[in-house]
Parts: structure tokens; sequence; C-alpha cells
């Protein structure tokens, strides 16, 4: 088994590595050895996920249904453990793990971004295998953010829900997606979100966002 062999089974499922680490070498909460496989939407997971029956089930929770189906049969078939970021709490610590793979970083609005996929960075799940096997080497980059100079995802909320080191304001971000002007986020998704010169390399589809934008607000 190589990452390479992983990374096609993932992409297979409409999903990427958004980063991989030995815990050996970069200590994280909760693993020790072994390897861990972080996983996220890709560009083809809508569509993988809209032609599936927990999309259609009319039952609670689709996208997470759909993601422990995946990642446990990706485990399964590769002899790993299996991890998710909802089910709990305990909650397993994915903020620690994508931030010690070198490939996530914390912005200035406090959320987190990614360095392929900007502020669309959605992780359904890691595989965590008992043996080191080779993985890419992290990025020695620094956050991205350090060289974005207009730093939209501070200054394109309508309604200044962001601020430079948070916190993040949620009572007017609310009553904004509850208004006729909060049409636009609730369709397409977080206008800061988009508005991350990285995002776009998450080439999301607009019923994705506004699928997460419904369960963010309303449920």
């Amino acid at each position: 088994m190589t990452f390479e062999h992983v990374n096609s089974a993932v992409q297979a499922q409409g999903l990427e590595i958004h980063g991989s680490l030995h815990p050996r070498r970069s200590p994280v909460t909760g693993l020790t050895t072994g390897t861990l496989v972080l996983l996220g939407t890709a560009g083809a997971f809508w569509p993988a996920f809209t032609a599936s029956a927990e999309y259609s089930d009319g039952a609670p929770d689709p996208v997470d249904r759909w993601s422990r189906r995946v990642v446990s049969a990706l485990a399964q078939r590769f002899s790993a453990t299996a991890h998710f970021p909802f089910g709990g709490p305990p909650y397993a610590p994915f903020i620690n793990w994508a931030l010690a793979s070198g490939r996530a970083f914390s912005s200035p609005s406090q959320m987190m971004v990614h360095d392929q996929v900007g502020l669309m960075i959605s992780f359904r799940g890691a595989l965590h295998f008992a043996d080191e096997i080779d993985i890419p080497p992290a990025p020695t980059a620094p956050s991205p953010c350090d060289t974005c100079a207009d730093k939209p995802c501070l200054t394109s909320c309508p309604v200044g829900a962001f601020v430079d080191g948070g916190p993040y304001n949620l009572q007017p971000c609310h009553q904004h997606l509850d208004s006729d002007k909060g049409t636009e986020c609730m369709a397409h998704g977080c206008i800061a979100r988009r508005a991350c010169p990285l995002s776009l390399g998450a080439n999301r589809d607009f019923s994705q966002s506004s699928h997460h934008m419904r369960y963010f607000h309303f449920i």
C-alpha cells in the first residue's frame, strides 16, 4: 500500500487528501504513531453525495451519514482506523491535526484556511494507519494569509461579523441571514469564505454551500 494508492481510492469517492502527517514526528493530540491522512471534500463530492441514498432518504444529517459510510469503507479496505469531526462529544481534534499537517492555518478571521482550498476547507473524516507510510513532505511556506494584502475575509462580510483576531460575531450574522439581504449568503455560501482567493481552489458547487448554510442557520 502506498500514499498514491490511498489517494486514488479517496479521489474515486469525491474526496481529497487535505493533509497528512506522522504523529511521531509531528506531535498531535490523541495519536503518537503511524500515519494520519485527513480527508476533505473535492469538486466531485457534491455529485457523488447527491446521487447517494443518504441525500434522498429524508433522514437527519445526510452529509455526516454519507461521510461515515464512505470513510469507514476506506478504512476497512486499507486496514486503517476511521475518525470523524462529528458524532461527539467528545470530538476528534481535527483542528489540532489540520494545523499540525502544515497545510492549514488560522486566518485573521479565525476561520481555518487551507493552502489549496482556502476557507472552503471541509473535513469529512480521517484515516489513521498503524504503520508509517511515505507521505508528501509538508509545505514549508508560512500561512498564505501572511502575504494576502487585502484580507477580504475581514472586509467582505456585509455585517462585519469578522474582525482581525476574532471573536466571530454570531448574532449579526444570523440576523443578516434572516433578512432579505442574506439571500446571497444562503444561496451561494458565506461571502467572507468565498472572498478568500484560495477558496476558488475548492471548486465548490453553490448547492453544496447552500446545503451547509441551511444547517448552520436553521438546524
